[in-house]
């Protein structure tokens, strides 16, 4: 198969849908891989680290675009990139159609299969392909906020930790999964008291044990939200319902309950935000100002260390780049029905229901679109859901 990954172009993006370590995995397997030139560039990979494991280089996005029968990207396409889309071809990205109809019937129209990263998932129902960058984002989200507190960049003017003598900045998190707990560890690490907020028990004393009673856990609802965020300096909104849009878990109403210049960040942006005041923002400018609380609502997080995600991406996305080029889409999907999951939009169709349902469009099953058949469970034991050693899918976290 011919492997395609084009130079991304959101603004302040600056990761590449592939490494080295990948361009040498298919290359081996017999496949071509052509790379845009200079796509590695922000990820600090050039186009000779590339052409020494066996890529292509090509010099526009339209060449990537029309000799690829698979093009890999990290973000969702933008405008130009939809018009270059053809039928038969294969996208396999980070999409978060649920937000985004104008996207989601672009993509419809193109007759593409497109894939989402997102909506992939494993045996255990956990979504492998967007832990990665859910870590990095809960970490940044922290970080990013701890700054935003600061006084020049408009916020309360209050240090995280705090001093002896002067009490630390109070940190509430909305969502305990990946984004949740990273965020929090990095919020005890710098000393803030910390909340931790999640509708799930069992994850509430998972994060218990895992957090050492340095942070206090408590069970999501909004009176329990309400009633702590008069106290709280740094808010972070965390919630994932997969493929779909995020709930609100704070209105517009709720922001009198907080202190003037308090910061939300909002890492569920890419589902469509989980405060109602959220509104996509950029790493050029990150926030803005609603009823005097500081919005920081970035849509690609990641994207500001794109080392560190460039190669975590790659980690993750690899097994499942090798198993779509072997096999195509449908016989990938029937060996591992989480990979099916995946499948967004097919033939003109939405194949994802919380993604129809978030757009408001039809949706059709992608077994009725694509020769998948019945799925390959494999030998009792097996690694993967019927794929060899070679090809097992990990396990990821959420």
């Amino acid at each position: 198969m011919r492997v395609g990954i084009p130079t991304e172009i959101k603004p302040d993006e600056y990761r590449v849908a592939i490494t080295p370590i990948g361009v040498r995995e298919l290359t081996e397997r017999g496949h071509e891989v052509l790379i845009q030139a200079g796509a590695g560039e922000g990820s600090a990979i050039s186009d000779a680290d590339f052409e020494a494991q066996g890529a292509k280089i090509v010099p526009a996005a339209e060449d990537v675009f029309g000799e690829a029968e698979m093009v890999l990207k990290v973000k969702e396409p933008q405008e130009p990139e939809v018009g270059l889309l053809r039928e038969g071809q294969t996208l396999f990205t980070y999409l978060h159609l649920a937000p985004a109809p104008d996207l989601t019937r672009g993509l419809c129209e193109s007759g593409a299969t497109c894939v989402a990263y997102e909506t992939v998932e494993d045996r255990q129902g956990r979504l492998p392909l967007l832990a990665p960058m859910s870590e990095i984002a809960g970490k940044i989200a922290t970080q990013a906020g701890a700054f935003m507190l600061e006084k020049p960049l408009g916020g309360r003017g209050i240090l995280l930790g705090g001093v002896p003598g002067v009490a630390p900045a109070n940190v509430m998190i909305i969502g305990g999964g990946a984004v949740g707990m990273n965020a929090a560890f990095i919020a005890i690490g710098m000393e803030a008291d910390v909340f931790v907020y999640d509708v799930s028990i069992d994850k509430l004393r998972e994060l218990d044990i895992a957090f050492g009673g340095r942070a206090s856990t408590v069970y999501s609802s909004t009176l329990s939200i309400e009633e702590r965020l008069p106290q709280m300096d740094l808010v972070i909104g965390a919630v994932l319902v997969h493929g779909a849009r995020a709930p609100h878990v704070i209105t517009r109403e709720q922001l009198k309950l907080m202190k003037p210049q308090a910061v939300l960040v909002d890492v569920a942006i890419d589902q469509g935000g989980c405060f109602e005041t959220s509104k996509p923002t950029t790493h050029g400018n990150p926030t803005y100002e609603v009823d005097g609380i500081i919005h920081y609502c970035v849509t690609n997080m990641p994207g500001a260390v794109p080392i560190t995600s460039t190669y975590a991406l790659t980690n993750a996305t690899l097994p499942y780049v090798l198993a779509l080029a072997d096999h195509g889409v449908a016989e990938a999907a029937r060996l591992d029905p989480g990979l099916k999951l995946g499948i967004n939009v097919a033939k003109g169709k939405v194949t994802h229901p919380a993604v129809a349902q978030g757009v408001g469009m039809e949706y059709v099953p992608p077994e009725e679109l694509l020769d998948i058949g019945e799925p390959d469970l494999g030998p009792p034991g097996a690694d993967g859901a019927g794929a060899t050693a070679a090809h097992a899918i990990p396990n990821g976290r959420t």
